[in-house]
């Protein structure tokens, strides 16, 4: 049983979010970009919360929260279920159907309802009896946080990983081992028997005490002290971990980034340990935020591997990081998404082959090392000049020298970053940056605002102009430039949202033809410009 579909409505920055989740996914973005709030608005999905006051879309107490998720593999999951009433009542409401559709509203004081599909509409009515209870129907959420501590999931407690573990361990020891028998055998005769030492001792220490009771309790005819079979839980609940790295010393007197790792380890071998017991149907849904948290680059392709091994596996796995480790490699089973915000709406957006260069690029902060040196670089606007010309290119000139498309986010003083990132990169010792005199920058015609930053940056880079690496756009935005089916006028432009230009440059990308492209005319220059010079 997995998660198929996640949709949030107005929670915390998520205005509107609609995605389709793989087995692993990683999720990349600025800071204070929504990410979090992704996953905290799963975790309120899972466990719930009364106090709305901080998770309204921009505190707006009227707008409906609402979190819907979609499982598949439920009849999996039905098989996974320990309570037999709960079991039974989960494949009465499923009948047969192999999803199923939960949704948790504000609007319903937080509790969570189910589609019923004859019906067509959403039922309150929980077939586990309460609302926690059906959690033990779904995969069972492990949300690691940046503030989630090793302690809590290395210490022994009921609901640690590691205190089910060990429980689970040492109840099937005791209900196997001769040793423990004989042991619980003794114990029976040394605290039950009548006739034991022990046992005579304490009913004469009993009658001493009825008889001081009944003078004031006249009817008190017997105090008896029983001592209960040992709790094996109470022995564990000093249980520590110790690490042995070369030197031997408890866990939490490790650096943090060996913390963080066995924290992660612990808990992918709880997953292990559940599977391979009597939880063959039960997964997990693991949450981990900034997975790569005082990690060496090292150690997070590791963790990478970890987490690839889980999620093949049959568990789930959101990851949101800020490291390009975790992002570069090609995964069957990997989706990956960047969370961006605008005008304080956080969107959720799945990145595809022509983008993820530009994703790894941002990750690096900026340096383009991981990039495998392109023959040249055409550093754009925004992203409808990357989603265009990375289409076109693709189409029309696979055999031509490879182009790395960089976009600057429409900001003449990013164009400058973009270019100073590249010279720093790929300048060998004591000599000039190898794409100093070969990158192309390409910029839409500046407004009256822009027009002084803009004539500042090319002061900035006199030897673009000399060397013909610069090339200005006749209008204001490249859409007033589309072939007429597609083209858009100033006043059309100007209403436009980035996701509304993003979209529509797919569009022209993947439809434009040959011709219609090269009578773009500076768009066209500018491409063939970056071969000539190319490597």
């Amino acid at each position: 049983m997995r998660i198929s579909k996640i949709r949030i409505e107005n929670f915390r920055s998520i205005k509107h979010a609609e995605f389709t989740p793989s087995e692993l996914n990683v999720f990349v973005g600025q800071n204070n970009h929504g990410k979090t709030n992704l996953f905290e608005a799963i975790e309120w999905f899972y466990n719930g919360g009364n106090d709305f006051s901080q998770i309204p879309h921009m505190r707006d107490q009227q707008c409906e929260v609402a979190v819907e998720i979609t499982y598949t593999g439920v009849q999996g999951g039905i098989e996974a279920v320990k309570n037999e009433k709960t079991k039974k009542s989960f494949a009465d409401f499923a009948a047969g159907s192999d999803e199923v559709r939960v949704i948790r509203r504000k609007s319903d004081g937080g509790k969570r309802a189910l589609w019923v599909a004859e019906k067509n509409e959403w039922s309150s009515k929980n077939f586990a009896g309460f609302d926690k209870a059906f959690n033990d129907c779904l995969p069972r959420l492990q949300y690691v946080s940046t503030t989630t501590r090793l302690g809590e999931v290395s210490k022994y407690a009921k609901k640690t990983p590691i205190g089910d573990m060990l429980s689970g361990v040492l109840g099937a020891i005791m209900e196997k081992s001769p040793e423990y028998k004989d042991f619980k055998s003794k114990f029976e005769a040394l605290f039950e028997d009548e006739n034991s030492e022990v046992r005579k001792e304490l009913n004469a220490l009993g009658v001493k005490v009825r008889d001081h009771l009944t003078k004031q309790f006249p009817e008190c005819a017997k105090v008896v002290f029983e001592v209960g079979e040992p709790a094996f839980e109470d022995l564990l609940k000093n249980f520590g971990t110790c690490v042995d790295d070369g030197i031997e010393t408890t866990a939490s007197e490790k650096g943090d980034g060996m913390q963080r790792a066995l924290m992660l380890a612990i808990i992918q071998t709880y997953s292990d340990y559940r599977r391979e017991k009597d939880e063959l149907g039960k997964r997990f849904l693991f949450l981990i935020d900034e997975a790569e948290l005082h990690l060496h680059p090292t150690a997070q392709r590791q963790l990478k591997n970890a987490l690839l091994v889980l999620a093949s596996n049959g568990d789930q796995v959101l990851v949101n990081t800020h490291s390009s480790v975790l992002v570069v490699d090609e995964h069957a089973i990997q989706s990956i998404y960047t969370v961006q915000k605008k005008n304080h709406e956080s969107s959720i957006i799945k990145v595809g082959a022509i983008e993820k260069p530009q994703v790894v690029f941002e990750l690096l902060g900026g340096s383009p090392a991981d990039l495998l040196f392109p023959c040249n670089f055409v550093v754009v606007e925004g992203r409808t000049e990357f989603e265009l010309l990375t289409r076109v290119i693709r189409r029309f000139y696979p055999n031509n020298k490879i182009l790395q498309i960089i976009f600057a986010s429409g900001d003449a003083e990013q164009q400058k970053r973009s270019i100073d990132a590249i010279n720093v990169a790929f300048t060998p010792l004591n000599q000039t940056s190898v794409y100093r005199n070969k990158l192309v920058v390409l910029c839409d015609k500046p407004n009256g605002q822009q027009e002084p930053r803009f004539n500042q940056f090319r002061q900035a880079y006199p030897h673009l102009e000399q060397n013909n690496q610069i090339f200005v756009l006749p209008e204001g935005a490249i859409e007033m430039l589309y072939p007429a089916q597609w083209r858009k006028s100033a006043q059309e432009v100007a209403t436009m949202k980035m996701p509304e230009k993003t979209a529509l440059a797919k569009i022209v990308g993947d439809g434009i033809t040959q011709a219609e492209f090269e009578a773009m005319g500076v768009v066209h220059q500018a491409l063939q410009r970056a071969w000539a010079l190319a490597h």
